[in-house]
Parts: structure tokens; sequence; C-alpha cells
């Protein structure tokens, strides 16, 4: 069975904050998930760069992937609270989340999520995806396409944390 016959992927809908921040609770330590009052602010700016996965039988958010646009070039830790850093113009996307339920890993859907979300980033002419990742995952997200940029500036939790980017549109090089 196709992934796409058992969810709904689309943008997140502003009444969908509170859920989306109870889905990062349960993803996320309490030191690195998004609190609610920045998952509302980071919605209300850059709604559409949320991809949300809807399982189709409860109605409930399985999960979803979120950023934010920019034209800087490397992450850096106020991304994830100030979305003010928002530039919807921005070439590039910073993924601050990606998020599944535990009951809803393993089918595919955190790899359906990243390759649905670069098909859409790339149509809307956006050249990369940025993230910062725990050395654990390192290797998931290189099988998603992403390349390891070594380790990153961020401290984000207290963590050391690996910057990985996946080109989406460029001069010099092809795309997935």
């Amino acid at each position: 069975m196709d992934i796409r016959d058992s969810f709904d992927f689309r943008t997140i809908n502003q009444e969908e904050a509170d859920e989306a921040a109870m889905v990062e609770s349960i993803c996320f330590p309490p030191n690195e998930a998004c609190s609610p009052e920045h998952m509302k602010s980071r919605i209300e700016v850059a709604a559409d760069l949320f991809l949300v996965a809807i399982d189709k039988e409860t109605g409930r958010m399985a999960g979803f992937l979120n950023g934010i646009a920019t034209d800087e070039h490397c992450f850096r830790d106020e991304f994830f609270t100030d979305a003010e850093t928002h530039d919807p113009e921005g070439d590039s996307v910073m993924l601050l989340g990606l998020d599944v339920l535990p009951e809803y890993r393993r089918q595919g859907l955190a790899r359906e999520l990243v390759s649905s979300y670069c098909k859409r980033e790339q149509a809307r002419g956006r050249k990369r995806l940025v993230l910062t990742c725990l050395p654990d995952k390192i290797p998931m997200y290189i099988g998603f396409g992403f390349r390891d940029l070594g380790e990153s500036a961020s401290i984000w939790g207290g963590e050391s944390w690996h910057e990985m980017e996946i080109v989406l549109n460029s001069d010099n090089t092809n795309s997935r």
C-alpha cells in the first residue's frame, strides 16, 4: 500500500498550532522541543513552510516537517525561537523539525514528508534545505538525500549537532 493512501499531506492550518506543539513535545525532549508559543508564532508567519501528514482514518496529525525561509547560508539557533528571521523570499529553508509520532514510525512517513517537502520547495524555486541533527540521525538523513556538512555551530538544547543540506536547485548541480 502506498503511504499516500493512508495520509493527507497538506499545509498546516492556524488552528492546528496546539496539536503541532503537542506532537513536538512527544517527538523531542523538553530541552529541544519548540514551545507552544514559538510554534504559534512560527505558524503565523510561515504556515506555508509546514507540511503535515494527517491520518485519513482518525483525522489525527501523525507528523509534520517545518522550516523558515532565509537567504542565510548557515543554521543558527535563533531560527528556532525568532519567527521574524523568516524571509518569505529566501532561497534556503532552515528545517526546524521533522516530527513523526511513535506509533507512525518505521512506515516510511518521515521519508515521504521529506520527499514531498523537497519537491514542493524545489517547485517554489528554493535552492536548498538545511537542518541540524544529532549524530545518531545522520545515517537517516543521508538516506533521505542530505549531505553531512560536519559539526554545526548550533548548541540548541545544550547538544552538539551536525549541519546537513540537500540541494534542490543550483546552477552547478543537478537536483535530487
